[in-house]
């Protein structure tokens, strides 16, 4: 039984055309996957359906339970949205209300659609929290959306969807920000409600490894075109359109060149007993008499070496990101951590010029390159700043030169992008961002660079460009990368080494082939499991 049937639906802004046609329907009780690289319209297909797209001319049928969804109005669509239908969002940071706490936003929808009110609502919304596995729901409850990881943010999101126990759930990348594990889990919280609630499930998202796991059919949009539509094991066995058949192939291959012997010798980063600790958040008096820490690291060690690539991987919480940035000296620290010799205490009391010169040879590339890059600048002024503050000496004209050379090194050209110098980053797709992202981190020539999931925010096809773009530039350049990630294929494809860390400390290290392939630690053993990748001793050896 058809619980949405879609027919002839068109999306445009500003007179252009984005979707062009689409129609499918999502039975009752189904769960059906919409896949697609970013501008493919799979996105804003989902969000038109509740009226999200304001300013968009929308034309065609969205019938639900006897309705046509396109043609209400916005105090019919408030009724059913949340209810009815529900959305979980991509980025939780901009789709959560910062002025309220994450408790006080799930029981809201208990009080809303459900007519529960008070602490049986906030109880309820601890309860939903439990379900999906956030630690300690009842402190959570309280932290506002600024004090949460990504993923317990994306949580956080999912319990709220959840709450009002939709017939109809509208899932846009909801596990984008979470690791492989909690992304096995998330789903399989929203597989048992489903089959409880005999909900029905439209999951957006570019993970195909997740679409085989959960979806029952398949709907792939190209450009705006709904290209195939079969059932999930038939697509993934003999996929029929071009299109489908490079999305299931885009997979980074493993091109690790081994270290040379002039760079193994050469220590560009060492870590000995790394400690990080915060303050916990407590409330009342006691966070002023009797303050709590929380040991984010403890005694984490590790050496990269010139041209070597050491991957870090683990569930969030783990403390991956906290020794990153400790290693790129952004947060207090105990222990030994070495750049090129030199620590980040020893460089500060030298002088401003060896602190200065310390941060020029350590730089980062984060996860989300919208978020990181200031959309107040253009593209000349990201990417030249590095050089203001760390080659004053160089011309104006010198300075561009460099920025022209840099910008076809990671291939974005002039003649591909008129005014490409002027652009902003609103004006390019989520992997030329990423590109221009390597580009500012690259145009001070560091010796070491980190990476904070560089890939987990990119369609797959994307994915495999930057990491080949990322492996190119390591064997010209002869550098040296930290790459953080939950994403064992990009660590497989990239990585000499491997520390595998949960709970602040390193359960695993090792050579990567070796240590994929026959895993000592438990917990290494279920996130390569979680990752459902393709069989790692297919791979060649480092």
């Amino acid at each position: 039984m058809s619980l949405l049937e879609v027919k002839d639906l068109r999306i445009g802004f500003a007179g252009k055309s984005l979707v062009h046609g689409v129609s499918f329907q999502v039975n009752a009780g189904e769960r059906v996957a919409l896949v697609g690289e970013s501008g493919s319209g799979k996105s804003i297909t989902a969000m038109s359906l509740l009226h999200l797209l304001p300013g968009a001319q929308v034309s065609g049928e969205a019938r639900y339970a006897g309705n046509n969804l396109l043609t209400l109005n916005q105090a019919e669509i408030r009724g059913i949205s949340g209810r009815d239908i529900a959305m979980i969002f991509q980025e939780p940071m901009t789709a959560l209300n910062p002025l309220k706490t994450a408790g006080e936003q799930i029981a809201e929808i208990y009080r809303l659609h459900r007519d529960i009110s008070g602490r049986n609502a906030w109880s309820m919304a601890i309860e939903r929290l439990k379900d999906t596995g956030i630690p300690e729901p009842e402190r959570r409850a309280h932290a506002y959306p600024h004090q949460l990881s990504g993923g317990q943010r994306q949580r956080v999101m999912i319990a709220m969807a959840l709450a009002g126990e939709p017939k109809l759930l509208l899932a846009d990348e909801p596990t984008t920000a979470l690791d492989v594990t909690l992304r096995v889990q998330m789903l399989d919280l929203i597989s048992e409600l489903q089959q409880r609630n005999g909900m029905a499930v439209l999951l957006i998202t570019h993970d195909l490894h997740l679409v085989r796991r959960f979806a029952d059919r398949v709907l792939v949009m190209e450009k705006g075109i709904l290209v195939e539509d079969a059932p999930t094991e038939r697509l993934f066995n003999s996929p029929k359109h071009p299109y489908t058949c490079k999305l299931l192939s885009s997979r980074p291959d493993r091109r690790v060149a081994p270290v040379d012997a002039g760079g193994s010798d050469i220590l560009r980063l060492r870590a000995k007993d790394v400690q990080v600790r915060y303050p916990r958040i407590s409330r009342g008096l006691r966070q002023w008499f009797r303050p709590g820490w929380h040991q984010a690291v403890n005694h984490a060690s590790l050496e990269l070496r010139k041209g070597q690539t050491v991957g870090i991987i683990g569930e969030s919480g783990s403390g991956k990101t906290s020794l990153a940035n400790a290693v790129l000296g952004l947060i207090t620290h105990q222990g030994l951590l070495e750049v090129d010799g030199v620590s980040w205490q020893q460089a500060r009391r030298t002088s401003r010029a060896a602190y200065k010169d310390q941060r020029r040879k350590i730089q980062a590339v984060f996860q989300d390159p919208y978020s990181s890059l200031s959309p107040r600048l253009t593209i000349e002024q990201i990417i030249g700043e590095g050089l203001q503050f760390h080659a004053p000496h160089l011309s104006f004209a010198q300075r561009r030169q460099r920025i022209i050379a840099l910008l076809a090194e990671v291939g974005l050209h002039q003649q591909q992008f008129p005014d490409l110098l002027k652009r902003h980053p609103h004006a390019f797709s989520g992997g030329q961002r990423q590109r221009i992202a390597i580009a500012r981190a690259l145009i001070v020539e560091p010796d070491v660079v980190v990476l904070d999931e560089p890939t987990s925010a990119l369609d797959v096809t994307v994915q495999k460009q930057v990491v080949e773009l990322l492996q190119d530039i390591q064997r010209d350049r002869g550098l040296s990368y930290l790459v953080i990630t939950h994403d064992v294929t990009v660590v497989a494809a990239m990585a000499h080494q491997v520390l595998v860390m949960k709970e602040g400390q390193v359960v695993e290290a090792g050579e990567t082939i070796r240590l994929l392939s026959a895993p000592v630690h438990p917990y290494t053993r279920a996130l390569i499991d979680a990752a459902q990748a393709m069989p790692l001793q297919a791979l060649p050896a480092a």
